[in-house]
């Protein structure tokens, strides 16, 4: 058992928060492509909607993954190797796949059912929704080895994986899954043949099921993860529907390529301030370091405070490098959205802070398994709760 990075100080938390949420900045990536590919999101009236659930989702397995391993690697379940591994690891992967299949299947009927209300669809764009949402989630899965991959290296050089392994594939996460979303819509409404290659391929993510489901329904473990992690998946399915029709609402009126460029890697912090909180808080609770309950909170002040502090530093790059790449820097421009940035920090991070410490304490309390819980909730939450914060700050500022 190893307690590494848990005793640091505040400005050695500080210090590898900062690194981490660095990574954050890559996000602006994802939103250019985003802002230089709007038409493609105009393609369909369900694509620009659909987009933030696909980054949510995503998120928030890899969120599960991550803070499964981080405390499993502290704990000594899961050793930092592929090879030879315990079979606690192997299990997990598999359950991965199988919660990411049915993640995608809750997502797509719920999506179709906000879209009948609020997108102006109707049912019968759900076999494309579910198509498209399967296929870019099946290729997704190849992120779930480079987590596992960052968390042993982060792991094995004394970092805390609580802290670093979340933020660092939540960008990662977003560039790519960005990436694969805009090639399997390109590919689906090319042609005909385009939209078979990804029915195929959402097909073969559905026989892949098949074959994991049989050798482990009656393996406990497996069951227990799965069990515990559909029942927050499908409030994950709802949140993320709701964070899809708030950035259709500011794509309504907002047509300034400098706030899509930001937008995913404002989720992404907010989601990373969420995860190092909860992250680091279930992995006390777990070593026995934590009361479980909400007055010790003070005793995390540190955690939370160094979060919270690197993620202002985070927006204020954020905003400098979103106008620049836009072309639109100037004085006026960098304090309007600065304003709009720190307006929407303040909202979410008091929400998000608040929400995962809450999880961690009362899914522990419960006797549940908190990893099954905190990330995969608070970074789903995370990336409403920024949404609406942002539109609240876009309508306060102007």
């Amino acid at each position: 058992m190893s307690h590494a990075g848990i005793s640091k100080s505040f400005w050695g938390m500080l210090k590898e928060t900062s690194l981490a949420y660095f990574f954050d900045i890559g996000g602006l990536l994802a939103g250019f492509m985003v802002a230089s590919q709007l038409g493609i999101f105009l393609i369909s009236p369900w694509a620009i909607a659909v987009y933030p659930a696909i980054l949510s989702a995503k998120g928030v397995i890899g969120g599960l993954l991550s803070g499964r391993l981080s405390t499993a690697l502290h704990l000594g379940t899961i050793h930092p190797r592929f090879f030879k591994n315990t079979p606690s690891f192997y299990k997990l992967f598999e359950a991965l796949i199988v919660i990411t299949l049915a993640t995608s299947i809750a997502m797509s009927s719920i999506a179709i059912v906000f879209g009948s209300l609020f997108w102006g669809i109707t049912f019968a764009y759900f076999p494309e929704i579910l198509s498209v949402v399967m296929a870019t989630m099946a290729i997704g899965l190849s992120l779930s080895l480079i987590t596992i991959k960052v968390a042993f290296v982060s792991f094995k050089r004394g970092l805390d994986p609580d802290i670093v392994v979340y933020p660092i594939m939540s960008t990662v996460a977003d560039i790519f899954i960005t990436l694969f979303y805009i090639a399997v819509i390109s590919l689906f409404f090319s042609s005909y043949l385009g939209s078979w290659i990804i029915a195929a391929i959402a097909l073969a993510f559905g026989f892949l099921i098949l074959y994991i489901l049989p050798k482990n329904i009656h393996d406990v473990d497996f069951i227990k993860t799965v069990k515990e992690s559909m029942t927050t998946m499908l409030l994950v399915a709802f949140v993320v529907n709701v964070t899809g029709t708030v950035l259709k609402q500011i794509s309504y009126f907002v047509d300034r390529k400098e706030i899509f460029t930001v937008y995913p890697a404002l989720i992404d912090t907010i989601g990373d301030v969420g995860s190092v909180v909860g992250s680091t808080a279930t992995t006390k609770l777990a070593l026995g370091l934590l009361t479980p309950s909400l007055a010790s909170m003070r005793s995390h002040a540190k955690n939370i405070f160094s979060a919270w502090s690197a993620s202002l530093m985070v927006f204020v790059i954020l905003a400098v490098l979103s106008l620049a790449i836009n072309g639109v820097f100037s004085l006026p421009s960098f304090l309007s959205l600065i304003s709009v940035l720190l307006i929407t920090n303040v909202i979410a991070v008091t929400a998000i802070v608040l929400l995962s410490y809450s999880i961690s304490i009362l899914t522990f309390k419960k006797g549940l398994d908190p990893d099954n819980f905190v990330i995969p909730i608070e970074s789903s939450f995370a990336d409403s709760v920024t949404s609406i914060a942002l539109l609240v700050a876009l309508l306060l500022i102007g």
